[in-house]
């Protein structure tokens, strides 16, 4: 069984500050960031964001003024650590630096010429095999396309060899993650834009197990918002592990490996809604899945009160940081009794 959590994004969608739920608490970790994109530990135990306008900044608990590492890069939307090496995720190609003694130098572009248009290349992460995987979204929002490497999660050596199309018919796999103990890859897929009307919304949002070599059905298969269920020409398309609100924008995502937290939460997966430019209608909230051992889930609203969270991250004390995007912040949000 899936269930939805729908209309509960407009708790207090409004307010000035998140709202997390009774037992949680939200506070300010670092500020001052523009339009932050990316979320992640580096070797020297900061923790490294990429920004919208191109560059790579580093913060800490408190951070006001992020130091600049990196400027000119092209859209980053998502970086992986791997040892000293960073690998960043741009429109259209992907990029690595070496940090060295608090600086991140010797950049190269390890893979170029990728096609992007409406949408880019998105989060990246390393498998337990090893290999680097990309999100790689459509270049429009419903066509068909002529590169095999859009609309696709790929796969690569860290070196940048041996680009292969891992899964798919994505329309925009945003977000990726790994789940702890069994390694499965999830992520976050956006749905079109142009079905359904204001007053029938469609298609759903996803989350999708992504399994290699399998095609999920893009443009011709959709995610239903109404029956919770795949529509079209959707023969072969593997459903969906949860369904989230239409046209939410289910982006970042992060399983909860801290222990702080209550023992109900612990191995969900949170997913960042940033939801709609023009409206609150949709989104702008993170809410919580349990993935349950039978191929249910249950969608729960977390927290709310975003302007557009983004990324997300488990931090090292086990609190939830959640970079807002449209406000450049960093929350963390924590249980009571806990710092």
């Amino acid at each position: 069984m899936v269930t939805l959590a729908l209309g509960a994004a407009g708790a207090g969608a409004g307010s000035l500050s998140p709202v997390a739920p009774v037992g949680f608490r939200v506070e300010t970790f670092a500020q001052g960031l523009s339009h932050p994109t990316a979320m992640a530990y580096g070797p020297d135990g900061r923790i490294y964001v990429t920004a919208s306008d191109g560059i790579v900044v580093s913060i800490t608990r408190g951070t006001r003024k992020p130091r600049v590492l990196l400027r000119g890069l092209r859209t980053p939307l998502g970086l992986a650590w791997r040892g000293r090496t960073l690998f960043i995720s741009e429109q259209g190609r992907l990029e690595r630096a070496v940090l060295s003694q608090g600086r991140l130098v010797s950049r190269k572009v390890l893979v170029a010429g990728l096609p992007f248009g409406e949408h880019q290349q998105d989060n990246l992460v390393f498998g337990r095999d090893g290999r680097l995987y990309l999100g790689s979204g459509s270049t429009c929002d419903a066509c068909r396309e002529r590169d095999p490497r859009s609309a696709a999660i790929l796969s690569l050596r860290p070196n940048g060899r041996d680009l292969r199309v891992y899964a798919s018919g994505l329309r925009n796999p945003y977000g990726l993650a790994v789940q702890p103990g069994t390694g499965r890859l999830y992520a976050t897929v956006n749905g079109q834009d142009k079905l359904g009307t204001r007053s029938d919304p469609e298609p759903a949002d996803t989350l999708v197990l992504v399994k290699r070599g399998a095609r999920y059905g893009w443009p011709r298969c959709w995610a239903d918002a109404r029956t919770l269920r795949l529509v079209g020409r959707c023969t072969g398309v593997p459903p969906p592990a949860a369904y989230f609100e239409p046209h939410s924008s289910a982006d970042g995502l992060a399983f909860y490996t801290g222990e702080t937290f209550p023992r109900a939460y612990r191995g969900s997966l949170f997913v960042a809604e940033w939801g709609q430019y023009d409206s609150r209608r949709f989104g702008r909230r993170v809410v919580r899945v349990e993935l349950g051992r039978n191929g249910d889930a249950r969608v729960i609203s977390f927290a709310s009160g975003f302007a557009h969270p983004l990324a997300l991250l488990v931090d090292r004390r086990g609190g939830l940081l959640v970079a807002d995007w449209g406000r450049g912040v960093v929350y963390r949000i924590q249980a009571d009794g806990h710092r």
